[in-house]
C-alpha cells in the first residue's frame, strides 16, 4: 500500500528549521520584477475545501511550460510540490525516509505576471521543496494543487483575496489601491505569516490568519475554558465536513465549537466555528518576537469579504462583499481520509443527538471501510472538497454511500445532519450535536 503523505505532520518536522534560516534567506532575494514586467495579475480562484486554489504556469527542465493548480497558503512558510512536478521541473530529490527536499522552480507565473520562488538562483530564494517520498503522490492527498504558494513568496508582494467574486489578485508592493477597514497586524519578517490582534470575551489574543486554510482553530487550552465557560455554545466531537482537513487519527476525537463572537481586528464576527488543536505546534508554529498565537482564522469565517495583504505596510484590509450564512456544517457525519491512492477511507463516524449519525448496524459503516460513491458518483480520486460537496445538502436529505469492505461493496443509507446548529433562547439545543 503506498505511503500516506500528511503536509501538516512534516511541517511540525521540519518547521523549527526553516524559520531558523527564513530570515537570512528573506534579505536576499532577488528582485520581483524589471520596469517591463507585468505590475499585477487578477486571476480567478477556486475554492475546494474553502482552500483557494488558482492556475499557474510552471517552466519543466525541459523548456516547455504547463499549468498546474496552485494552492494560496498564505500561513504556512513552506514550499511544497507534488512528487510529479518536482520530477518534471529537474531539481534533484533527497530523502530521508518520508521526509523529501527538492529544488524548486526558479519561477512561476500566474496571469502573466512572474512569481520568483527563488530555486537554482545562487544566493536568493527559497532553497528546497518539500515532497512525499512515495511514488508519483501528491502534493498532499485529497487535493489537486501541484505546488503552493506559501508566506516567505506571499509577503513579498501586494496580495487581495476576494472571496465574493472569486478572484485572486497579486501586484509588486504599492501597486495596489486596498479598499475596506484596514487593520495594523504583525508580520513575521521571515516567515511571512500574519497575527490580527483580537478579543474575545472581552480578553485580547493574537489570532493568526491563515487563508491557506478552512477551519479555525484554538489552543486545545483556550478551547476547554470557553467550553466549561460557555456550555451552551454548539460543541461536537468529531472532525466532519470542513473541520475534516487531511484525515489525521486525532480528527476522530477533535472538538469543534461555534464561538459566539470574535472581534478579529475592526471585524465582529459571530457563531464563528474553531476546533481544538492539541499540543504546542499551532501556537509555536504562529510565534512571531516572543509572542505566541492563541489560535488562528480561517476562509470558513471570512467568506463575505475581500481580504488585502498590505505585507510592506503591517496591514490587513477587510471590505464586506455580501452577507450570507454558509451551511458548511449540514453534512453526512463521517469522518475521512484521504489516500495517495485516491480512495477514501472512514476514520469514524460521528455522533449526533447522542449516537451514530450513520447507520451502523448489519452492512453499515464501520472505521477502515472505503467510500466508493455518493449517489452514484465516483468518488476516486476526487478532491476533499468534492466530496464534501456530495456528502453535503439540506439536513434530512437521504444520501446513498456505496462502500467497499474487504473487496466486498455494500449501500448504506444516510441522512444530511445539521450539525453546529444554533441555540434556542432558552439556551437549549436544537438540532446539534452533543457529544461530550
Amino acid at each position: 500500500m503506498a505511503t500516506r503523505y500528511n503536509p501538516s505532520m512534516r511541517v511540525a518536522v521540519v518547521l523549527s528549521m526553516l524559520l531558523l534560516t527564513f530570515a537570512a534567506v528573506a534579505q536576499d532575494l532577488p528582485k520581483v520584477a524589471s520596469k517591463n514586467e507585468t505590475k499585477f495579475a487578477t486571476v480567478p480562484l477556486t475554492l475546494d475545501h474553502d482552500r483557494i486554489v488558482i492556475d499557474a504556469d510552471v517552466r519543466l527542465s525541459d523548456g516547455t511550460i504547463q499549468r498546474v493548480h496552485a494552492w494560496v497558503d498564505n500561513g504556512n512558510p513552506g514550499l511544497y510540490m507534488s512528487r510529479r512536478l518536482a520530477s518534471l521541473t529537474g531539481g534533484s530529490i533527497s530523502c530521508d525516509g518520508q521526509l523529501c527536499s527538492a529544488t524548486p522552480p526558479v519561477e512561476m507565473n500566474i496571469g502573466g505576471m512572474t512569481i520568483i520562488l527563488g530555486g537554482r538562483i545562487p544566493g536568493a530564494g527559497i532553497k528546497a521543496a518539500w515532497v512525499s517520498a512515495a511514488d508519483n503522490a501528491p502534493l498532499a492527498p485529497g487535493m489537486s494543487a501541484e505546488i503552493n504558494i506559501p508566506s516567505t513568496v506571499l509577503s513579498r508582494y501586494d496580495v487581495l483575496i476576494n472571496f465574493p467574486d472569486r478572484e485572486f489578485t497579486i501586484a509588486q508592493p504599492g501597486t495596489l489601491k486596498f479598499k475596506g477597514v484596514k487593520s495594523n497586524v504583525i508580520v513575521n519578517g521571515g516567515s511571512g505569516v500574519i497575527q490580527v490582534p483580537s478579543q474575545i470575551e472581552n480578553k485580547k489574543y493574537n489570532l493568526g490568519l491563515n487563508l491557506g486554510t478552512s477551519i479555525s482553530v484554538l489552543s486545545a487550552e483556550l478551547f476547554d475554558k470557553f467550553t466549561s465557560a460557555h456550555p451552551d455554545w454548539p460543541h461536537t466531537t468529531g472532525a466532519v465536513g470542513l473541520a475534516n482537513l487531511w484525515g489525521e487519527n486525532d480528527e476522530v476525537t477533535r472538538k469543534l465549537m461555534r464561538v459566539e463572537r470574535v472581534q478579529f481586528g475592526p471585524l465582529y464576527l459571530t457563531n464563528v466555528v474553531v476546533a481544538n488543536y492539541p499540543g504546542n505546534f499551532m501556537v509555536s508554529s504562529w510565534k512571531d518576537a516572543g509572542n505566541a498565537a492563541a489560535g488562528s482564522l480561517g476562509s470558513e469565517a471570512l467568506l463575505n469579504y475581500r481580504i488585502g495583504l498590505d505585507y510592506a505596510h503591517s496591514a490587513v484590509y477587510f471590505d464586506i462583499g455580501r452577507l450570507f450564512n454558509s451551511p458548511d456544517f449540514n453534512v453526512i457525519g463521517l469522518i475521512l481520509r484521504p489516500e495517495v491512492d485516491g480512495r477514501f477511507t472512514i476514520l469514524a463516524v460521528a455522533d449526533f443527538d447522542g449516537k451514530p449519525s450513520v447507520p451502523q448496524v448489519q452492512d453499515g459503516v464501520q472505521a477502515g471501510d472505503h467510500l466508493v460513491a455518493v449517489d452514484g458518483i465516483p468518488v476516486q480520486e476526487s478532491t476533499m472538497g468534492q466530496v464534501w460537496e456530495m456528502l453535503g445538502g439540506l439536513p434530512g436529505k437521504e444520501r446513498r454511500l456505496a462502500m467497499e469492505r474487504g473487496g466486498r461493496q455494500f449501500t448504506v443509507v444516510a441522512k444530511v445532519e445539521h450539525f453546529l446548529g444554533e441555540t434556542d433562547k432558552d439556551d437549549k439545543p436544537k438540532g446539534k450535536s452533543r457529544n461530550n
